[in-house]
């Protein structure tokens, strides 16, 4: 646990009770504050209670009074489209807003850092798509590597429950753009930006409103090194802004799209080839083809990312290609489930939205596809331009027709798990990849993504007798 500081005495009021929120009320007190909880949920109410917690309901009047801050979970809208009524209420009063990622920075650094040689090392990884696989692929390059790390923001543990910082060790932080946008401290050594595309607009207010909270994570502390992707011109931009010059090495770019040139450090990959280069010279590269933990121009570019962010750390290029060749791939993210009869089965649930999709269709051939869910902002006609290796869509969700129907390629509605994976797994022959990749939210049936995968898996392996 990483104890808060600088409310020691105080009171500090903690909105929202899931993972983060109990954690940060843990922290909170070990911290020496008095945390008071709420949650809307009672039942989440009851497991803070039974730990000692002070429920305090924050939608009262006075609340406030005598509160010092306001500790806010990521998934409660604190701008748009509208402020939560305890955050607006808090804002009113002057109560400065944070959450635990601001916490973790303020409070990651202890007085017994002055007698280490090698300083703990905060990476922080951001983007719309490719944050978890590029997280979790630097901490696996780490572990592998014999370097100290743990994994945690948005993946993995709460940042405020993981341990402190020993000699040389490093923090992967994944971080979305409601944590980024929130945190009023964000100062890690090296920070991340995969790429950009559309998604959470509603929370941020737009687009730009969009790269604005991802580019906080470069613009309020200003990292040692900064791995940015540059193949949208938000990242081109970004990269602009934090350098100082062509040949300004404190920032990496990264592309799947082209070769980079120029005299500072690039990381770049081209039909399946990763290549280094810096100050004009060539200094590494792997051969990404027959890493089955990366499949896909989309997985190329996280492992570009996380290769750039390792060789920013001091690894070198042969520690960092062993690292990936071990990689045994993320969870729900062009995860293999199994093959039998020449077929391949892939739970690829965390594409939740059409350019994730648009990414895991482009990296398997011969694809009987099931998609569906709960539809996002902006629709799925940009679905159409990637449907070229798809034999046949079969689409769940409680929208399944309405989904089909937009759909340029052969469709069967199915609308639940079950019959898509018996239909698909029917009409599979030797060479195809059943694949899902919904391009849609969850909760339309499922709690979460993590649960449509398992049911997806659940279904492959019980039908497979396995």
């Amino acid at each position: 646990m990483i104890p808060v500081k600088g409310f020691a005495g105080a009171r500090v009021a903690v909105l929202g009770l899931g993972r983060s929120g109990l954690a940060t009320a843990r922290a909170l007190r070990a911290g020496g504050a008095e945390a008071l909880c709420w949650d809307d949920n009672p039942t989440a109410r009851e497991v803070a209670e039974g730990e000692g917690f002070l429920i305090r309901d924050l939608r009262k009047q006075g609340v406030w009074d005598d509160t010092a801050c306001l500790i806010v979970s990521p998934g409660i809208p604190h701008l748009y489209p509208e402020p939560n009524p305890v955050i607006a209420a808090a804002m009113e009063a002057g109560v400065p807003v944070d959450n635990d990622i601001g916490l973790f920075f303020r409070s990651f650094a202890g007085p017994e850092w002055n007698s280490m040689d090698t300083l703990p090392r905060v990476v922080a990884v951001t983007g719309s798509n490719g944050k978890s696989t590029t997280s979790a692929l630097i901490h696996h390059i780490l572990t592998e590597a014999g370097r100290p790390a743990q994994l945690a923001g948005n993946i993995g543990r709460g940042v405020l429950d993981i341990e402190p910082g020993e000699e040389g060790s490093v923090v992967v932080l994944e971080l979305s753009s409601y944590q980024t946008d929130l945190a009023r401290a964000l100062t890690p050594d090296v920070a991340v930006f995969t790429n950009l595309s559309p998604d959470h607009l509603d929370r941020h207010g737009g687009m730009g409103g969009y790269f604005a909270a991802k580019r906080r994570l470069f613009a309020e502390g200003g990292p040692d090194r900064a791995v940015i992707g540059v193949d949208e011109a938000e990242g081109l931009y970004l990269a602009g802004q934090m350098s100082e010059g062509p040949g300004d090495d404190r920032v990496i770019r990264v592309s799947v799209s082209r070769k980079l040139t120029g005299p500072g450090w690039q990381v770049f990959a081209r039909k399946g080839y990763l290549s280094e280069y810096r100050k004009g010279r060539q200094a590494g590269s792997i051969d990404l083809r027959d890493i089955r933990g990366l499949p896909g121009a989309h997985n190329h570019q996280n492992a570009c990312a996380a290769y750039a962010a390792c060789r920013a750390l001091g690894l070198s290029p042969r520690v960092i290609e062993a690292g990936m060749l071990s990689y045994p791939g993320l969870p729900h993210r062009s995860q293999i489930v199994a093959e039998a009869g020449g077929v391949t089965y892939v739970n690829d649930s965390k594409a939740t939205n059409v350019d994730a999709a648009l990414k895991a269709l482009g990296a398997f051939k011969r694809i009987r596809w099931i998609c569906g869910g709960l539809q996002k902002e902006g629709g799925i006609a940009a679905l159409n331009d990637g449907l070229g290796e798809v034999l046949k869509a079969y689409v769940i969700g409680r929208e399944a027709a309405g989904f089909a129907l937009q759909l340029e390629v052969e469709s069967e509605v199915c609308t639940t798990m079950d019959e898509a994976v018996a239909r698909a797994m029917a009409e599979a022959e030797p060479g195809d990849t059943v694949l899902l990749a919904p391009a849609a939210a969850s909760f339309d049936q499922y709690d979460n993504f993590e649960r449509r995968g398992e049911d997806f898996m659940a279904e492959v392996r019980g039908r497979l007798g396995g």
